[in-house]
């Protein structure tokens, strides 16, 4: 540590880092979730990364690593890329009056209006600080607007962990021990006379939907988000979209409800790759109608807010993502190389007899494996599946990682699908070298024996242990 004036030791975080950068597994057991070191030690995820850019990292040792994860879809634009970066060099150097809460600053109203441009049937933005935030906006929106208490959601949705956003979660697992939560209604993805069902009772304000699930990359069946708009307006309910992860060019549109026509949702939430990476934000875009609603007088005025909400380090780093997304045309490679990276997986398919179905659209696919034909593998399969589904999976990211440099995830949990939710600027190259990668993985599953295998009675144990 540096000396400051005064005699007093000062900050110097180049060399905290040096000094402390080594104990990070060690801290993180410590102080913070103890199961996350305990996790990523279990499946040799424990790796040191020290330096990262684009679609890539590197670890202690100088190994290259290439991202198909993004940071669970944060990292559109890739890391560290320099217009983001000079963007918030910029705003820190101008040292604006920011966060006064009583002027208006001119970079929330100029990101407002850059949002809006790509939705032109919306008027309005709030902004908050995440994801589950613009997901807890809208459908407190949605309720006040409607003066109705039921949000519907769909089976398997993931919108958030927050109280509210947790109601209208599909997962069982992230719900369980939190009750009570708010009184919403799972229903099935696709099932439009469940939802007239729920609409007929009188009560429902909204429903809200991932155009593609995060969970397993399951897209919503064709034709049903403009027929489910066309049901909730009849009875005076919104629809609202869940674009925090599939938003931002993730699906080969600048919007995944775009890729059916006529579906214009009343509220629209997003988050993740607006921060460039660096500054958390989120967003809910809606119609003027709704926003009159909630802010109906000068008394409230306040009555939905965020303390860092339209922050300027958070308003210049969207304003910047969307400026390199038109100038380098980010919505168009995402779609294009979705397009080769997915046709390339999904002709392994009859090749190999684990993989059963290559998915999604855009840069996020979903690699589902599922049971094989030939006796000595049947009875492997049977072997994970009856100790945890989702271990194949997880067999297979493992050697991706370890052997191949490649960061993938399992869907979710119980899942055997493996997700791709890379930065949006990944290129031909590679493509190529993660296809190659995963033949080489797809091959020695389908040996028989190896590593692989043995790792995978590794996991066996360990879900047993933990029943």
């Amino acid at each position: 540590m540096t000396s400051a004036p005064g005699g007093g030791k000062g900050f110097d975080l180049a060399a905290l880092l040096a000094e402390r950068g080594g104990e990070r597994y060690e801290l993180h057991a410590r102080h913070l979730n103890h199961q996350l070191p305990r996790m990523l030690r279990t499946i040799g995820f424990d790796k040191v990364y020290v330096r990262a850019e684009g679609a890539h990292f590197w670890d202690d040792e100088g190994n290259d690593y290439l991202d198909m994860l993004a940071g669970f879809g944060v990292m559109g634009l890739g890391r560290h890329h320099p217009v983001v970066r000079r963007a918030l060099h910029d705003v820190l150097d101008a040292q604006l009056a920011d966060l006064t809460r009583f002027d208006c600053q001119p970079l929330p109203g100029l990101l407002a209006e850059k949002l809006l441009g790509h939705s032109p049937h919306l008027d309005r933005v709030f902004f908050g600080n995440s994801g589950t935030e613009a997901v807890e906006t809208a459908l407190k929106f949605a309720r006040y607007a409607t003066g109705r208490p039921r949000i519907l959601y769909c089976d398997h949705a993931f919108h958030g962990l927050t109280t509210g956003s947790l109601s209208v979660n599909g997962e069982g697992g992230f719900r369980e021990g939190f009750a009570p939560l708010l009184p919403d209604t799972k229903i099935a993805m696709g099932d439009l006379d469940a939802l007239e069902a729920e609409l007929r009772r009188g009560d429902v304000a909204a429903l809200i939907v991932e155009p593609v699930q995060g969970k397993g990359v399951l897209a919503a069946p064709p034709g049903y988000l403009r027929a489910a708009q066309e049901l909730l307006h009849r009875h005076k309910a919104l629809l609202i979209a869940d674009e925090v992860q599939t938003g931002f060019g993730r699906t080969g549109d600048f919007y995944a409800y775009q890729h059916e026509p006529g579906v214009e949702p009343d509220l629209v939430c997003v988050a993740k790759a607006l921060s460039g990476g660096y500054v958390p934000v989120g967003a809910t875009l809606g119609k003027d109608w709704i926003f009159q609603k909630v802010y109906s007088s000068m008394d409230r005025v306040l009555v939905h807010s965020a303390s860092f909400g339209s922050n300027a380090q958070a308003m210049a780093a969207g304003l910047a993502v969307l400026a390199v997304m038109e100038d380098e045309q980010v919505v168009a490679n995402a779609r294009a190389t979705g397009d080769l990276l997915r046709g390339r997986l999904a002709a392994l398919v009859d090749e190999y007899e684990l993989l059963h179905e290559v998915r999604g659209r855009g840069l996020m696919i979903g690699i589902e494996f599922g049971r094989p034909s030939s006796l000595g593998l049947r009875s492997r399969w049977a072997v994970l599946q009856a100790a945890r589904k989702g271990l194949f999976a997880q067999m297979v990211v493992a050697p991706l990682l370890n052997r191949h440099r490649i960061l993938t995830q399992v869907s979710g949990d119980h899942l055997e699908v493996i997700k791709l939710i890379p930065p949006l600027i990944l290129d031909e190259a590679d493509v190529d070298r993660f296809v190659g990668a995963f033949r080489e993985v797809m091959d020695e599953a389908h040996g028989g024996g190896g590593l692989m295998w043995d790792f995978g009675r590794t996991l066996v144990k360990q879900a047993v242990g933990n029943r």
